[in-house]
């Protein structure tokens, strides 16, 4: 059957594949939380991330670290601002529920476009603009800002989109000799030395079986991400499976619902139902422009 699909048919599957897993590690992350600090959870997690990432850098030959100093420097400034997008969004994700922090993530696209205007002045069309504006609006409706809808874990998690957004202005610089399995191992290590230092300041608890297994899964989860991540850019036109991206907020509904009987209210839902129109719109009218995709890879 698989045979028969097309190469876009096929990266749409690989695409909605790899949200799962990444959705899947924040699940067992947040459930991990509920015993663990977070430090203990970046370096137990961590160790075994950058060793499944190394396995498949070297497995698809995307480990090189014969680097100009440009592009070192952007790497080095993407792992400080992958440090930072995982800091805030664990933190998020350990306060709020899963869908609520998935749906004010999916800003993403609309942020990068932002960016990308404000800084290097792309030009952006009134269709876009107003894609742009639409899906604010829609954000609004999510964290409600002044209402009881809106605490410090959805200050975390718009920090972290902010640092998600500085990320992929990083990525976009780095020349194209720059394998995107190196600049994800390089980032991964980064987080776990930074998981090392922060456990300076916290008190680690006794592993038990069960919250090992959790967080081995969890690492098995962001392992299979990146693996179909990388399998979507071999076998499909990217521009046409990236909206596929934003299938990771229903499988955000669907985790949240079953492992912690959690259920947005209706205006989080609608403010999500906006994001999602917007981006998809704004990533269908970039196509005919961009070549290569954003790195809209979600945080570890």
């Amino acid at each position: 059957m698989i045979s028969r699909l097309t190469g876009n048919q096929l990266g749409a599957l690989l695409m909605v594949g790899s949200m799962a897993g990444f959705t899947l590690n924040d699940g067992m992350v947040k459930l991990a939380g509920q015993s663990l600090p977070l430090s203990q959870i970046l370096v137990v997690r961590g160790v075994a991330v950058s060793l499944l990432i190394y396995a498949l850098a070297r497995s698809y030959g995307g480990l090189r670290l014969s680097l100009t100093r440009r592009d070192w420097a952007l790497v080095a400034g993407r792992s400080l601002a992958e440090i930072a997008t995982t800091y805030f969004f664990l933190s998020a994700l350990l306060t709020l529920p899963i869908a609520n922090v998935t749906a004010i993530l999916q800003m993403l696209p609309l942020t990068v476009t932002l960016a990308a205007v404000l800084l290097f002045g792309e030009q952006v069309g009134w269709r876009r603009a107003t894609a742009i504006g639409a899906g604010f609006l829609g954000m609004l409706l999510i964290v409600r800002p002044g209402t009881e809808g809106f605490d410090t874990g959805t200050g975390y998690a718009l920090a972290a989109v902010l640092c998600v957004t500085a990320r992929d202005l990083f990525t976009r610089r780095m020349s194209a000799a720059v394998p995107s399995l190196t600049v994800t191992l390089m980032a991964a290590v980064s987080v776990l030395v930074f998981g090392l230092g922060l456990g300076l300041q916290e008190t680690w608890q006794p592993l038990t079986l069960p919250t090992t297994l959790i967080l081995l899964l969890a690492a098995g989860c962001i392992f299979v991400g990146y693996l179909f991540s990388v399998m979507v850019m071999r076998v499909g036109d990217v521009a046409a499976v990236s909206p596929f991206r934003y299938t990771g907020l229903l499988w955000a509904l669907l985790l949240g619902w079953l492992m912690f009987d959690s259920w947005p209210d209706t205006l989080t839902l609608i403010g999500a139902a906006i994001v999602v129109a917007a981006g998809v719109f704004s990533l269908l009218r970039e196509r005919p422009r961009r070549a290569a995709v954003p790195d809209l890879s979600p945080p570890e």
